[in-house]
């Protein structure tokens, strides 16, 4: 129904925008742009600093951790839909038992891998719209 830009290769400047079609093209005049953040994009990794630098200066608490751990969620709500096929919500996420990297506490230099090929030599793949409890 649309698609959207929400970071370029190196991630800054983002060059974010959104379309009504598939067609992102750069150009301005693209009819199917629908919005663009207006350039130039301010650089979020001085952005940080500078909120860092200020909290320090004025003594205030600074924590990213709320930022980050809901950064990661969101991550892992767009795994888990495209892997299956299904919209998740947040509240799902949230409450899934669903674990992305099965005892990764165990893995040794030495030991096997963690995923490994099934007896046709394939590695298992995601199968959206078939496996909608896992990932593959």
């Amino acid at each position: 129904k649309g698609a959207a830009v929400i970071s370029g290769g190196s991630h800054s400047p983002g060059r974010v925008r959104t379309f009504k079609s598939q067609n992102i093209t750069m150009a301005r005049n693209n009819p199917d742009l629908i919005w663009a953040f207006p350039q130039p994009e301010p650089d979020p990794y001085q952005l940080e600093w500078d909120d860092l630098m200020e909290a320090i200066r004025n003594d205030t608490p600074y924590n990213e951790v709320t930022r980050g751990v809901e950064a990661s969620l969101a991550t892992s709500m767009g795994r888990m839909a495209a892997h299956t096929g299904q919209e998740i919500t947040w509240e799902q996420m949230v409450a899934s038992t669903h674990e992305f990297a099965p005892e990764v506490d165990k893995l040794t230099k030495d030991g096997p891998a963690p995923v490994m090929p099934g007896t046709d030599g394939k590695y298992p793949v995601p199968e959206p719209g078939r496996k909608k409890d896992r990932e593959y």
